[in-house]
C-alpha cells in the first residue's frame, strides 16, 4: 500500500553555506532514484528538510512494492540463433542459459525485424521489487553524489572508519509507520531522531508515523525542520523587531543564518554612537560578514546604533545573549574605526606611486600602468562627449588608489566605496570622488549606472581597457569560463551607451582603447572580435527586455556602429510589425535582398534610375511612389521618428506587390534589367534605413 516515506540523517553541525544545497541534493537524489525504479506515483510530493544537524526528505504516495514490468529481451540475430539447417544453434542455447531461460524452446521466442536483419526476442514479466531493497541502493547512490565541500573521515563506535561531510549519529527511515530495514555508514535505520541541543526535552524523539515528522520535531524537539520555514520566520521576526526602521537583510545572509539555527529567535542589541562616525558601509559589512548580524537604518537610510541578531536560544531573559553579542561586535567596529582614521592620514594621491608595486597582469603590467591607460582613455571619451576632460582624467587617476588602504585590505568588498569617502576627505571635486565608486558600475545585472558624467566616462574607460587588453592577450571567455568578467564588462558598456543615449561610435571607442596600448609588446588589435562580442551581449540584453529575436536581428543585423538609438529603432520595428502591410513588405524586402545579393557584381554602386526605361506601368508607379515618399522617410529618420519612417513605408505596399506581380526583374534586355535592379536597390535603401525588415519575414 502507498504511504509517505521519510528518510533522515542526523549529524553533527553541517557547514552552513552548503546546507541548502546539500538538503536539496539529498531530497532530489532519493526522489529521482525512486522515480527511476517506479516507486513513486505521478502525484507524489517531495519535501526536503535541512537543519544544522540533519538532512531529511519526505515523499508522499510511495509504493511499498514497484509494479511488475513486461520486458522484451533481444536474444540473438536469427542468423546466429539458427544453424544452416534452420535448427537452434549452440550459441542460442548458451545465450538463453545466460539470460536465465535455459528451458525455453525456439517456439517460445518472437521472430521480428531488427533494423535490416531479423532477431529473436523473448517477452516476460519481471516481478516488482520491495521498497527497502530499492531504497537501499538509492540511498547509497545519493550519499555518494552529494555536493560535499570537504569530506570528513571519522571512526564509528564499532571501530569502522567512514566518510561523510560530518559524523552521522542516527538513520531514520519510515514508510508510513513501518521502519524500513536500511543501513548506511555503519548505522541501522530506526524511528528515532533528536531535537534541539538545549531546548528539547532531552533524549531521543520517537517518530510514530512519517507524516508526523515535521510537527513532532517542532512541538517536541523545538526544531523547525524546513530551511525555508526558518528563513521566513527570521524574516518576519526581523521586520517586527525593526519597527519603524529598515532592516538590511540580503537573501544570502538570511540563507546562511537560517542554516545556523534550528529554532530562530531575534533579539535587539546596540553599539556605541561614536562608531557612527565611521562610513556606514564599513560597519554594515563587518556586522554582516563577520558576525552575521542585521543592521538597521532610519527612514533616510542612515545607520542606527541598534542592530538585530538571530539566536538559537529562546529565553525570557536574553540579557546574557544580548550582552555577549554586544561585546563581540565592539572590537570589530573598533577595528573599522581604526582603519578609517589611519587611512585618512594619507591622501589618495600620495598612494599612487605604490600602484607600481601591484601587478595587474604579467603581460599587461602593473596597476600604475593600467591607471595611466584608463586615464588616457577616459580623457579621450570625455573629449568626444564634450565633458570636462580634466575631471575625467583626475577621476580615472585616483579610481584605484583605495586598493592600497587598510580598510580595503581588510574588506575588499569596499573598494571604490572607500575611495569616494577618502577623496571627499582630501577635498577632491565631488564628481572625482564619486568616480572612485561609480566606475565599477554596473556591477551586476540590474545594477544602477553612474550618476555623474565623470563617473560614466571613467566606467566606460575602465571596462573598455579591460575588454581590449585581456582579449588582446588571448584570455577571452571560453564556454562558461570568464575569469576576467568580460561578459559583465561588455554588457555594462552596452547598457551605458544605450540607457544614457551616448552618441559614441563603437569603432571609435575601440580604436581609442587600442591606442592606449601603443608600444605594448606583441599587441594584436582585437577590435573586430570585441565589437562582435559586445553586440552579442546587446542581443541578449534586448531579448531580456521583451523584444523578439526577429525584432532584435532586424536592428542589429546591420552591425550598427552606434547603439544609442537602438531601443527607438526596436520600438519602431514593433509598431511596423503590428501593421497589416508589414508581412507583405517584409517578404518583399527579403526577396529584394536575395535578388541584389545574387546580382551585386552586375550593378554599379552609383547606378541611378532612368525614368525612360520604366516601361511597365507597375515599375513606373513604384518609382513615382518612392519619389513621393522619399523626403518624408528621410525627414522622419533625421528627426529620430523611426516609427514614422517605417509607417511611411507601409504606404508603398500596393505598388511593391504590383511590381513583383507584373514586372520581370531579370529581363533579357541588359539596360532594362540593370534599371530594375537600380530601382530595387533604391527601394532596399529606403526600406532598411531604420532596420532590416526582411528579418521580420517568417
Amino acid at each position: 500500500m502507498n504511504q509517505t516515506l521519510l528518510v533522515e540523517l542526523q549529524t553533527e553541525e553541517l557547514p552552513p553555506k552548503a546546507l541548502v544545497k546539500l538538503g536539496a541534493a539529498f531530497a532530489a537524489g532519493i526522489a529521482n532514484g525512486l522515480k527511476a525504479r517506479d516507486f513513486l506515483e505521478l502525484d507524489s510530493v517531495v519535501t526536503p528538510y535541512a537543519t544544522p544537524r540533519r538532512l531529511a526528505v519526505s515523499i508522499t504516495n510511495v509504493r511499498a512494492t514497484s509494479p511488475d514490468k513486461s520486458i522484451r529481451e533481444k536474444v540473438l540475430p536469427v542468423s546466429v540463433a539458427l544453424d544452416k539447417e534452420g535448427k537452434p544453434s549452440a550459441p542460442l542455447a548458451k545465450k538463453l542459459a545466460a539470460l536465465g531461460f535455459p528451458d525455453l524452446n525456439i517456439a517460445d521466442l518472437e521472430r521480428a525485424q531488427d533494423g535490416k536483419a531479423e532477431s529473436f526476442f523473448y517477452t516476460y514479466t519481471a516481478p516488482g521489487s520491495a521498497l527497502a531493497g530499492g531504497l537501499q541502493d538509492v540511498l547509497g547512490e545519493t550519499v555518494a553524489k552529494l555536493p560535499i565541500p570537504k569530506v570528513m573521515s571519522y571512526q564509528r563506535p564499532d571501530g569502522a572508519t567512514v566518510q561523510f561531510v560530518r559524523p552521522v549519529h542516527l538513520l531514520l527511515a519510515l514508510h508510513g509507520d513501518a521502519v524500513l530495514p536500511l543501513s548506511l555508514l555503519g548505522l541501522q535505520a530506526g524511528r528515532e531522531t533528536v531535537g534541539h541541543r538545549f531546548l528539547s526535552h532531552g533524549g531521543a524523539i520517537t517518530v510514530a508515523h512519517a507524516d508526523q515528522y515535521a510537527s513532532v520535531l517542532e512541538n517536541e524537539g523545538k526544531v523547525l525542520s524546513s530551511a525555508e520555514a526558518r528563513k521566513e520566520s527570521i524574516r518576519a521576526q526581523l521586520l517586527e523587531k525593526a519597527g519603524a526602521d529598515q532592516v538590511l537583510m540580503p537573501e544570502s545572509l538570511l540563507d546562511e543564518v537560517a542554516a545556523l539555527v534550528e529554532w530562530p529567535v531575534v533579539y535587539e542589541c546596540r553599539f556605541e554612537e561614536t562608531f557612527l562616525s565611521v562610513p556606514q558601509e564599513c560597519l554594515i559589512l563587518t556586522m554582516q560578514t563577520n558576525q552575521k548580524y542585521f543592521a538597521l537604518t532610519d527612514s533616510e537610510s542612515k545607520l542606527r546604533s541598534r542592530f538585530l541578531i538571530v539566536s538559537n536560544i529562546e529565553t525570557s531573559d536574553p540579557q546574557h545573549i544580548v550582552g555577549g553579542n554586544e561585546r563581540v561586535v565592539r572590537p570589530r567596529l573598533s577595528d573599522a574605526k581604526f582603519f578609517f582614521e589611519q587611512d585618512k592620514k594619507k591622501t589618495l594621491e600620495s598612494r599612487l606611486p605604490q600602484l607600481a608595486n601591484v601587478v595587474y597582469h604579467n603581460r599587461l603590467g602593473t596597476q600604475a600602468e593600467r591607471t595611466e591607460r584608463v586615464t588616457q582613455l577616459a580623457g579621450a571619451i570625455a573629449k568626444r562627449l564634450g565633458y570636462d576632460v580634466s575631471l575625467a582624467e583626475r577621476g580615472a587617476r585616483l579610481a584605484k588608489a583605495d586598493l592600497l588602504t587598510d580598510m580595503v585590505g581588510e574588506f575588499p568588498e569596499l573598494q571604490g566605496i572607500m575611495g569616494t569617502y577618502y577623496a571627499r576627505h582630501d577635498g577632491e571635486h565631488d564628481e572625482v570622488a564619486l568616480a572612485a565608486s561609480e566606475h565599477y558600475q554596473p556591477r551586476f545585472a540590474g545594477d544602477k549606472l553612474p550618476s555623474t558624467n565623470t563617473g560614466l566616462v571613467v566606467a566606460l574607460a575602465d571596462k573598455l581597457e579591460t575588454l581590449v587588453g585581456i582579449w588582446a592577450i588571448g584570455l577571452q571567455p571560453t564556454g562558461e569560463k570568464d575569469p576576467f568578467a568580460l561578459r559583465r564588462h561588455a554588457l555594462g558598456v552596452m547598457r551605458m551607451l544605450v540607457e544614457k543615449r551616448l552618441p559614441l561610435s563603437l569603432s571609435e571607442l575601440l580604436a581609442d582603447a587600442v591606442g592606449v596600448f601603443a608600444g605594448q609588446a606583441a599587441f594584436k588589435d582585437p577590435s573586430t572580435e570585441v565589437k562582435a562580442f559586445m553586440l552579442d551581449r546587446l542581443r541578449g540584453m534586448l531579448r531580456e527586455r521583451g523584444f523578439t529575436p526577429n525584432e532584435v536581428e532586424a536592428v542589429l543585423a546591420q552591425n550598427p556602429d552606434r547603439v544609442d538609438d537602438v531601443v527607438g529603432r526596436l520600438e519602431a520595428v514593433q509598431a511596423f510589425a503590428a501593421l497589416p502591410e508589414s508581412v507583405s513588405l517584409a517578404a518583399a524586402n527579403k526577396r529584394i535582398t536575395n535578388i541584389l545579393k545574387k546580382n551585386e557584381g552586375a550593378l554599379p554602386q552609383d547606378a541611378s534610375i532612368n525614368a525612360e526605361l520604366l516601361v511597365e506601368p507597375a515599375e513606373a508607379a513604384l518609382a513615382t511612389k518612392m519619389k513621393l515618399l522619399e523626403s518624408d522617410v528621410a525627414s522622419a529618420f533625421a528627426s529620430g521618428d523611426f516609427t514614422g519612417a517605417l509607417k511611411t513605408l507601409a504606404l508603398m505596399k500596393d505598388e511593391v506587390d504590383a511590381f513583383f506581380n507584373d514586372v520581370m526583374v531579370m529581363a533579357e534586355d541588359e539596360a532594362l534589367r540593370n534599371n530594375r535592379l537600380a530601382l530595387l536597390s533604391s527601394l532596399h535603401g529606403m526600406m532598411n534605413r531604420v532596420a532590416d525588415i526582411s528579418k521580420l519575414a517568417a
